[in-house]
């Protein structure tokens, strides 16, 4: 009650039931009263689509005794979507999201130095499948990432750990890393053993279940090698042109074709082009493993 409150900013009015002194909201749309027999009454229920979009198997549940129904006069029975092949478009999984996402954020803030951002995927129920971005600040800080998320309290089963570059949000980036930032056999983590969801088909009964780990991150310290640069066209600016000709910018430090056309001033870099071929053509041009452009006689 006092949550509810708090969520409306203003005092919440509350009555007795007809059939009970249970207080309820003035204001509710419906009032179910009853109880559930001390007995243990029992029947089979079900099935039902259950969240993870298949139908749950029956099971003996308590039966509630119904003794009262009210409701407002203009009363809204509202309902939540579950279950179905599209689980990304139902109310149960967007809502299993956020208390995932909430529940990994606080495992990663004492497992991680810089935790950057949580998705919990509401195509997978909202709970099973969660990406993690992580700043790496130390060696390691994947690994910790992925043991802290699946011995949380939520109940992830697969966790994909990236670096801050990419939007976990994106189904096309995630694609994209796991395409080219993943090796099965030194990435992948796996272990058994783990308390399950018992409505997980692939568990076939079992009581607990596997979790695996996909560190998709690149190697520590090694983000500066060209092959691990995300490729970006070149901008150009205004800026006035700091040397007269390639040769000259070229004493001045090794440089890239886009480093040259900003530091002539070029246009279009044509002039750049036919420079560079004149040095080279006069022995007098080398490039680098990264593919920079240097006067051979400064790169011994």
């Amino acid at each position: 009650m006092e949550l509810l409150a708090s969520l409306r900013a203003a005092p919440l009015a509350v009555v007795r039931g007809v059939t009970n002194d249970v207080l309820v909201p003035a204001d509710a749309e419906y009032v179910l009263e009853g109880y559930i027999d001390p007995a243990g009454w029992t029947e089979e229920e079900g099935p039902f689509g259950e969240f993870l979009g298949y139908y749950g198997v029956m099971r003996l549940n308590p039966v509630f005794c119904l003794t009262a129904i009210t409701k407002r006069r203009d009363a809204l029975f509202q309902t939540a979507t579950i279950s179905g092949a599209a689980l990304v478009n139902t109310d149960a999984a967007n809502i299993g999201t956020i208390l995932t996402e909430v529940a990994v954020w606080d495992a990663l803030r004492t497992a991680v130095r810089e935790p950057v951002a949580v998705c919990a995927t509401a195509s997978s129920g909202g709970i099973f499948n969660t990406r993690v971005a992580i700043r790496q600040r130390v060696p390691g800080e994947a690994r910790n990432a992925i043991a802290a998320v699946l011995g949380s309290v939520a109940d992830t089963k697969n966790v994909f750990v990236v670096d801050e570059d990419v939007d976990v949000t994106s189904d096309a980036q995630m694609d994209w890393v796991l395409a080219t930032r993943f090796q099965p056999d030194r990435d992948l983590v796996v272990q058994n053993g783990f308390r399950a969801i018992p409505v997980d088909p692939s568990l076939e009964g079992a009581l607990t279940g596997a979790k695996a780990g996909f560190d998709l991150t690149l190697p520590f310290g090694q983000r500066h090698r060209v092959d691990m640069t995300v490729s970006t066209p070149p901008t150009f600016d205004d800026t006035p042109a700091r040397f007269q000709t390639v040769e000259d910018a070229l004493a001045d430090g090794t440089k890239s074709f886009a480093e040259l056309v900003s530091a002539l001033g070029s246009d279009d870099g044509r002039e750049v082009v036919l420079a560079l071929d004149v040095l080279r053509h006069e022995g007098r041009l080398a490039r680098q493993k990264d593919g920079r452009y240097v006067l051979s006689d400064s790169s011994q």
